[in-house]
């Protein structure tokens, strides 16, 4: 996003839902993940999204990303609405200008650490020399210069998840999205991963929507929603 955009959108919500409504229909049964969900997310805040699982936390997350496409309602994104958006065109969109961070990882085991990092910028046609050097900028902002040509396998659970959360920012994203970033870390990881994420935040006024089952993840955000069976069941600051 350039500053005349940042400029014009600053005052608006960067995400903005309202009445969504995720239905999952195999033919025999629907369920219903999301039911009529509205939300703001403000630029710049860290929001942890909460509640039992089955409720809704992931489905949310993948609807407000694009990642998922929702039944009924909207979802905008800098006031661009996603559903008006070509699969191609939200593609780009995401890789240009969100991160992404799982619990799963999701990184490539036959690349190293910096090509898995390359891959977002790749993806958006970014010129190899520049999306290389982009990636060990992000490789050192997480701790990792001298891992960066290690492959997956040769790297701790932590050391991992740093490679994620560096490829979420490889391309200074305007939000991050993390499903359950701290879930497969021990305590120590976990807080090392969570301080970053609160660094980011503040220095780069990134906004994060974090999906947790940890309360003491939700007690460093400045913003708690609980969902329940598909609604936000509550939402406090």
């Amino acid at each position: 996003m350039n500053n005349q955009d940042q400029a014009n959108n600053s005052k608006d919500p960067v995400i903005a839902a309202e009445n969504v409504t995720k239905t999952y229909d195999s033919g025999r049964i629907k369920v219903t993940a999301l039911n009529d969900v509205t939300l703001n997310v403000e630029r710049g805040e860290m929001v942890a999204v909460m509640g039992p699982s089955g409720c809704g936390k992931t489905t949310l997350l993948n609807c407000l990303s694009g990642l998922d496409d929702i039944t009924s309602g909207t979802v905008k994104i800098n006031n661009t609405e996603l559903s008006t958006m070509s699969d191609k065109v939200k593609t780009k969109y995401r890789a240009q200008r969100m991160g992404y961070i799982f619990q799963s990882f999701n990184l490539l085991p036959v690349l190293t650490a910096r090509e898995n990092v390359e891959m977002p910028l790749l993806v958006s046609g970014t010129a190899a020399k520049d999306a290389k050097e982009s990636a060990e900028n992000a490789l050192e902002l997480v701790g990792l210069t001298d891992w960066m040509e290690h492959y997956p396998a040769e790297l701790s659970g932590g050391q991992i998840q740093r490679v994620t959360i560096a490829r979420s920012l490889v391309n200074t994203p305007e939000i991050v999205w993390a499903d359950e970033p701290t879930g497969n870390l021990d305590s120590e990881n976990a807080k090392d991963v969570m301080k970053l994420m609160i660094k980011l935040n503040s220095e780069n006024n990134q906004t994060f929507v974090i999906v947790t089952h940890s309360d003491e993840v939700a007690e460093l955000t400045n913003r708690t929603i609980f969902m329940r069976d598909g609604v936000i069941e509550s939402d406090s600051k």
